[in-house]
């Protein structure tokens, strides 16, 4: 699509977004999102795109019609890790976006949620896009199925309007840094930086999606700390509360940090902060985006961060898993 334009539900930091853009290309018309730090995260990165806020209380008919609408709706009313409530829980919010594609009419429409979904609410979103005139693809993808140290099992769904002449994504099966389209059926095993899924409706295992799986021996920590030795342990200079942390040292984890670390080109931040704290840094590196994409806004609180970044999509995820649909849909 040339001049694409894409709307955004739930943005979050953009983390989808980043996704779609990557696979069929466009610029973001408006986003949407109620939550203080995600709202200060959008305004920091797009300073001039919309935040049209409450999708619930919008008058879509008086919103920029866009060829795209993507988004990550609540997945408190689907988790398994919740009450399970389903459509019957009060943060359900399905219903909204339906409307906002009845009025809108975009061409793809693009969504994330837990993959408990399946078992809840599920049907009543697949019943509502096909009366809306949409042809649906879905799957389930896990993080660490493109190279992510933690699993972060996500379920994906592309809807394509039944109307529209074609959906315009000669990117999704090209090459971009390393990537390899659904179609390419000559990745090596050894290239940790190239993906293809299966068309099978769930994608490789994580252990065999990267060479080596995830090792816990002790030849395996050696031989990765002796290649990198300034992301483990207590770095030249530093004060000795860093000593003996288990988070900075890795432990067991230490073969999926570096294969992150390789598919991302950039070292792990510390774990743990001076106080001991999660890092905020560290988990934005586990959701492979740009550092400081989030823990860089200025005026975040360390909360604010943690809440942006666990609310969050994997990129490369979402871009693998949207691909794969893509292929699907033509």
């Amino acid at each position: 699509m040339d001049n694409i334009r894409i709307g955004s539900l739930c943005s979050g930091y953009r983390g989808l977004d980043m996704a779609v853009e990557a696979v069929f290309g466009g610029t973001p018309a408006w986003v949407s999102d109620i939550d203080p730090g995600a709202s200060r995260i959008l305004a920091h990165h797009l300073p001039q795109v919309p935040n049209i806020g409450d999708l619930t209380a919008v008058d879509w008919s008086a919103v920029e019609p866009v060829d795209v609408v993507c988004g990550g709706y609540p997945c408190q009313p689907f988790s398994a890790a919740g009450l399970r409530k389903g459509t019957a829980d009060e943060r359900h919010i399905w219903p909204h976006i339906a409307h906002s594609l009845r009025v809108l009419r975009p061409r793809i429409a693009i969504f994330e949620n837990v993959a408990n979904h399946l078992r809840l609410g599920f049907d009543t979103v697949l019943c509502d896009l096909a009366d809306l005139g949409f042809n649906v693809q879905w799957c389930v993808a896990s993080a660490s199925e493109v190279g992510a140290p933690h699993k972060r099992r996500r379920l994906f769904i592309l809807a394509t309007a039944t109307d529209a002449p074609n959906l315009g994504h000669e990117r999704a099966g090209s090459t971009r840094d390393g990537w390899v389209g659904p179609s390419d059926d000559s990745v090596s095993a050894a290239d940790t930086n190239r993906f293809v899924p299966r068309d099978d409706g769930e994608l490789p295992s994580g252990r065999n999606a990267v060479p080596g799986g995830l090792r816990d021996d002790a030849a395996g920590r050696d031989s990765a700390s002796a290649s990198h030795p300034d992301c483990v342990g207590r770095r030249p200079g530093e004060p000795d509360v860093w000593a003996g942390q288990p988070d900075a040292a890795w432990g067991r984890f230490l073969p999926a940090v570096r294969r992150w670390e390789r598919a991302l080109n950039r070292p792990a931040p510390r774990a743990t902060d001076v106080r001991n704290r999660l890092s905020p840094e560290f988990v934005e590196w586990l959701m492979g985006l740009p550092a400081g994409h989030v823990t860089g806004v200025p005026g975040l609180s360390r909360n604010q961060q943690l809440h942006a970044l666990g609310n969050g999509v994997v990129p490369r995820q979402a871009e693998a898993a949207i691909r794969l649909l893509a292929a699907r849909a033509v």
